[in-house]
């Protein structure tokens, strides 16, 4: 995560207003990706230089112009961080500001300290008319982030569907990864842009590519609940039964958690219901899980409730819930379930 936070100040140095914005670089291990987590402070050097930066940031060309044409500051000016007017522009989605900047001789590859450039920050926020200019003058899909970050990865986390088509026009590479192994794929898949996983998939993204702990998309988005992109993921070819280092599978994830709608397009493709390298089985993280439905979805599918995991535990051995034991051994009279 990228904390744009722009300090204002007086010719004293003294702060005159403060607000912030947020910003995810690239997710990573939760729910969010890991990424580089930076506070951003935009402290300038000197009263022209924090004027450069509040007119690219409020988009006011007319003044930025006139201290650009002064003479007295330059088109690069940046803060202790790196951070350039253009990046600030980009950012704040003021193309005429750009487009003045970049006429100026702004550099458009500078990388900040953080690896981000002005490119980056146009992608993250969804400016494709910014994204469009900058390519325009030779910007770069290449550069990356500390944590391996690109153009794509952080527009593809972002959904920015039209950024996205935007990128792979221009030659980035689909098959980009932040450092830990997550894929532009898996980013889109983690934040639910069905849109974006398609048009990764179409370009020729690698469907069942994990991540350096084993997980793939497919696990990812079956753990966030995201029933959709499962269903186009399976369709394109994902492994159901993929599992992570850890052993546990997509289906034994969203058993796990209860998402009904994962698991119900997880078992139009027959996946594991048996023992799990992890010693266990979907039934037994279903119980668990304590969702009712879930474990009635997993019987109909032929679960075995009577199979142990590695503890030679049964399902129904973890649980003290009358109704989900009825459900796993239901009481019958003369052959028929009451």
């Amino acid at each position: 995560m990228e904390l744009i936070i722009f300090h204002m100040l007086h010719s004293d140095g003294t702060p005159l207003s403060s607000d912030s914005e947020a910003t995810r670089t690239g997710p990573h291990r939760t729910s969010r990706p890991r990424s580089t987590q930076t506070g951003l402070v935009l402290r300038k050097e000197t009263p022209l230089a924090n004027a450069v930066f509040w007119a690219a940031r409020k988009g006011n060309l007319a003044l930025l112009q006139l201290l650009l044409n002064s003479g007295r500051v330059d088109a690069d000016c940046r803060d202790c961080f790196g951070t350039t007017a253009l990046m600030v522009a980009s950012y704040s989605g003021h193309f005429e500001c750009v487009k003045e900047l970049i006429m100026q001789g702004a550099d458009i590859n500078y990388q900040r300290e953080t690896g981000s450039t002005a490119l980056f920050f146009a992608c993250q926020q969804g400016h494709n008319d910014i994204v469009q200019l900058l390519f325009e003058f030779g910007a770069s899909t290449e550069l990356q982030t500390q944590d391996g970050g690109t153009a794509l990865t952080v527009a593809s986390q972002y959904g920015r569907s039209k950024v996205v088509d935007t990128l792979l026009r221009n030659g980035a590479n689909v098959h980009d990864q932040l450092h830990d192994g997550a894929t532009s794929l898996f980013l889109a898949a983690q934040e639910d842009h069905v849109t974006v996983v398609r048009q990764l998939l179409s370009s020729g993204a690698k469907v069942n590519h994990p991540r350096e702990d084993g997980t793939a998309p497919l696990w990812m988005a079956a753990q966030m609940g995201h029933s959709e992109v499962v269903k186009v993921l399976l369709l394109r070819g994902a492994d159901r039964d993929a599992d992570r280092q850890d052993g546990s599978t997509a289906l034994f994830k969203a058993a796990y958690k209860g998402h009904n709608n994962v698991i119900e397009e997880l078992l139009k493709f027959s996946p594991s219901l048996g023992l799990l390298k992890n010693g266990s089985t979907v039934l037994h993280a279903a119980v668990v899980g304590g969702n009712h439905k879930t474990i009635r979805l997993l019987l109909e599918a032929n679960a075995d409730p009577m199979l142990p995991n590695k503890n030679n535990e049964l399902p129904a051995d973890l649980t003290k819930s009358d109704r989900i034991l009825n459900t796993l051994h239901p009481k019958t009279v003369n052959g028929e379930s009451l």
